[in-house]
């Protein structure tokens, strides 16, 4: 890096969304991107079982737990054991990350965060080529069709098991 580059901060964020069992394809191609372009990596994962109630100027959240049982108001604290799997996936990639926990609507909730950081892309994962997925993508939607539709900022969609060219999808 040449002494007058401006710092990771100011060239931008790159947002990836994680989650545990995510292949590391995406975290490597996040890192990648946030390594070729000098940029910070922001890696937020989003609880499905808590929604928030507040909001930071950071993007960090308030949340409370869908289960009026739990009716418990925390500041998101990221997973531990997610931490150190990204630790260990992007050890020697030369590329520091930090971590955000989200909560609620996936696509909402990386769309939020992005508008918070600024951030000048957003990386997810594609879900496995299955009936079970392609059922859950049609009555909930798919979290990088959310975001292409929903916000400005680019989306880069990390293919995951493709399906070669010539075989049909679980669905057809």
């Amino acid at each position: 890096m040449d002494a007058n580059d401006p710092p990771a901060s100011a060239r931008g964020v790159i947002l990836v969304g994680v989650q545990k069992g995510l292949p590391d394809a995406v975290l490597h191609e996040a890192a990648r991107l946030a390594h070729d372009l000098r940029a910070d990596l922001v890696c937020a994962h989003v609880d499905l079982e808590r929604y928030t109630v507040g909001e930071h100027l950071d993007g960090s959240v308030l949340t409370r737990s869908v289960d009026p049982d739990l009716p418990d108001e925390r500041e998101g604290d990221f997973d531990a054991s997610l931490a150190a799997h990204i630790d260990d996936v992007l050890s020697g990639s030369g590329v520091e990350w930090t971590g955000r926990e989200l909560a609620g609507d996936p696509g909402r909730a990386l769309g939020r965060l992005a508008e918070a950081v600024n951030a000048r892309y957003i990386v997810v994962g594609t879900r496995e080529a299955s009936v079970r997925e392609t059922l859950r993508e049609f009555f909930q939607g798919s979290v990088a069709s959310h975001l292409a539709h929903r916000q400005h900022r680019p989306v880069l969609v990390v293919p995951l098991n493709p399906v070669a060219g010539d075989q049909t999808l679980p669905w057809e």
